[in-house]
């Protein structure tokens, strides 16, 4: 099998995308690997530290093992997201302990999360990340920018951050992020926003946010890098497939299959039941919103 790098390379090369699924409940990971080899697709299956704490995927190795009870790997890979320097509670994390520990138990790629940082810090800590992640052959994922939604505190209106562009990820030191950390890949700010996860606010639906696709090309010109998309859910389809077609290789998405398993286990308190609405929500995002049913053999190849 292809390694994550290998996979993403061929998507970005022909404007395919790989979706990359959270799982904050581990009864989720099997219905989603079953969703993408039903539509004969590739997905990564992804978690991130903070669902480890805000909700219940209790950490590297359940993950890990829910995993491989259920791996297809001709279909499915396993991806470490957020792993941050400084976290949603602004609690300084032992970041490259944790990505060890995934390296170490053989998960294909991983993330490193220095956006809260300066630049300069962010710069250096991703570099430090890319190193070790490099040392075990495998690709590293970095953000530059501020893809707004985790922080405890309210998220300012929707349409001042995109029409400001406050966050968005600058042109000038994406070039120089890219060159002098050597990520595999970049998370971009272009109006993407995430999902709350305050328990307040994370049953709320998602704001529609959009794109600056032609900031999204100057970032793909710049950095010459495949571009993820964090805060997939609730974007407009029509700006999600452009993104696509001008340097977004991988796009996440938790909110819009984590929202109907918690629906459908509160209303029911039958986990499999939740799993169903977890596999329906799944196989439509990758058939209706991404249309990339029957894309597999073009991105394992």
């Amino acid at each position: 099998m292809l390694s994550n790098k290998e996979i993403l390379a061929n998507a970005s090369r022909q404007g395919i995308v790989v979706p990359s699924f959270n799982v904050p409940y581990l009864p989720m990971v099997a219905p989603v690997v079953r969703a993408v080899v039903d539509t004969d697709s590739f997905a990564f299956v992804a978690t991130a530290r903070l669902e480890w704490y805000k909700y219940e995927a209790k950490g590297l190795r359940p993950v890990f093992d829910a995993f491989m009870e259920w791996n297809r790997p001709e279909y499915v890979a396993l991806h470490l997201d957020h792993v941050p320097v400084i976290d949603e509670d602004d609690v300084r994390v032992d970041y490259l302990d944790v990505l060890k520990e995934a390296l170490d138990m053989g998960y294909g790629s991983v993330m490193i999360d220095g956006s809260r940082l300066p630049f300069d810090e962010n710069l250096v800590a991703s570099r430090h990340a890319v190193e070790l992640a490099h040392g075990y052959g495998i690709a590293c994922e970095a953000e530059l920018g501020a893809v707004m939604g985790h922080e405890a505190g309210p998220m300012p209106p929707y349409d001042e951050i995109f029409a400001s562009g406050k966050g968005f990820t600058d042109v000038q030191e994406a070039r120089r992020f890219a060159a002098e950390t050597g990520c595999d890949w970049l998370s971009v700010a272009i109006g993407n926003v995430h999902g709350a996860v305050s328990t307040a606010t994370r049953d709320q639906k998602k704001v529609e946010a959009r794109l600056n696709i032609e900031h999204l090309r100057t970032l793909r010109d710049a950095t010459g890098l495949p571009l993820v998309l964090h805060g997939g859910s609730g974007v407009q389809r029509a700006y999600v497939l452009e993104a696509i077609e001008n340097g977004i290789a991988k796009v996440n998405v938790c909110t819009e299959i984590r929202q109907p398993y918690e629906v459908a286990l509160r209303e029911t308190n039958d986990i499999a039941k939740a799993q169903q609405a977890c596999y329906e929500r799944t196989r439509w995002v990758i058939a209706d919103y991404f249309g990339i049913a029957g894309t597999r053999a073009k991105v394992t190849v």
